[in-house]
């Protein structure tokens, strides 16, 4: 399902970017409950919370 492959992938990159879940829902103004769910494929993120997130890891949201 494209919910836990985007939660993976963000759990993926935060990892990298050695931030915990607290401190990427901080950086992004989401509480870490979101970003738990989020990662975990538990939660149906809309657009406008994926640009928040990504713009907190420093990458791009790219729509086809």
């Amino acid at each position: 399902m494209i919910r836990e492959q985007i939660g993976s992938k963000i759990a993926q990159l935060r990892k990298e970017a050695g931030l915990s879940q607290r401190d990427l829902a901080d950086k992004a103004g989401l509480t870490q409950n979101t970003i738990y769910k989020i990662e975990n494929g538990k939660f149906s993120v809309g657009i406008d919370v994926l640009c928040k997130v990504t713009e907190a890891l420093g990458k791009r949201l790219d729509i086809i």
